[in-house]
């Protein structure tokens, strides 16, 4: 009867999550907020010996990896660049819950699009890989440590009840043309000139734009990422898709002329992010707020 109660209780509370995601889809139209379906649910601890519980989940409106074989991410992974090739996650929030001995633990919950929940399922490979940049996303999103030594629970799905999880639905920030653009900053600009980009044949792959991050102030943490990307042969930035994550900007241009994929070196608010393009100049500038996470 305990269990039957308890299991109640959760359906009880998804459907209150699912109710309160539909109210706030409709108060930000630009947001889907959804509750994620429950995969597995990995044990182990950080530095300080603390429970942490990771409940890997699964929802449709993250989207899918790129399709690659094993003998292609072991290529990926021998290159100078490993991170050419991406999993696109959402990290949730931590929440404090209570484990089977009533005591108290933490739980974070992570979201991938179910084509890539059942590669991993089915190749080991895969699966240390995802469960690398797991680890490290974690543990650089919210300042912790975590041990490598873990563990999968059986017979459960789920630790704790699931939070619902956002994605955006539109790219922001939204790109203003500008016909020339006075810079005005006590900021020291790097000497060093950006390299020339060749424009290239639509039969061509797609290039990746030369671009550099400027930090204000120099000293410390910044206040404000100041990223300039080349984009000669653009004349207008109607044909052009952009949007910043937390720590990661992603850019396409006309549809396949320039395609730019970085991790930022700080998380930045994204929510305030602005961008001008100088159809002069060919650049693209983009100021991006640095969230204060100490």
């Amino acid at each position: 009867m305990a269990d039957e109660a308890v299991n109640f209780e959760d359906e009880f509370y998804q459907k209150l999550l699912l109710e309160e995601s539909k109210k706030l889809e409709n108060v930000c139209p630009d947001r889907h907020e959804f509750v994620p379906v429950p995969g597995f649910v990995m044990k182990l601890r950080d530095r300080k010996e603390e429970k942490v519980f990771i409940n890997v989940c699964t929802s449709e409106k993250i989207p899918a990896a790129k399709e690659v074989s094993e003998k292609e991410l072991v290529r990926v992974l021998e290159s100078e660049d490993p991170t050419q090739y991406r999993v696109p996650m959402s990290l949730g929030e931590p929440h404090v819950e209570v484990d089977n001995r009533g005591q108290g633990c933490t739980a974070y919950d992570v979201v991938i699009n179910p084509t890539f929940y059942n590669k991993i399922q089915t190749s080991e490979l895969f699966k240390s890989f995802f469960l690398t940049i797991v680890f490290e996303g974690l543990e650089s999103k919210y300042d912790i440590e975590l041990e490598r030594n873990w563990t999968v629970l059986k017979n459960k799905k789920c630790m704790g009840i699931l939070h619902p999880h956002c994605v955006r639905s539109k790219s922001k920030p939204v790109i203003m043309e500008m016909e020339d653009i006075t810079k005005s900053s006590t900021r020291e600009v790097p000497q060093k000139a950006p390299k020339k980009i060749e424009e290239i044949d639509p039969k061509q792959e797609i290039t990746t734009p030369e671009y550099h991050i400027i930090r204000e102030p120099p000293d410390g943490r910044p206040e404000f990422l100041v990223i300039e990307i080349n984009l000669p042969g653009i004349k207008s930035a109607k044909d052009t898709t952009l949007d910043v994550g937390e720590d990661r900007l992603v850019l396409s241009v006309n549809p396949d002329k320039y395609h730019l994929d970085i991790d930022l070196p700080f998380d930045v608010d994204n929510e305030t992010c602005g961008a001008q393009y100088n159809r002069k100049t060919k650049v693209l500038t983009l100021t991006l707020p640095v969230l204060n996470n100490s």
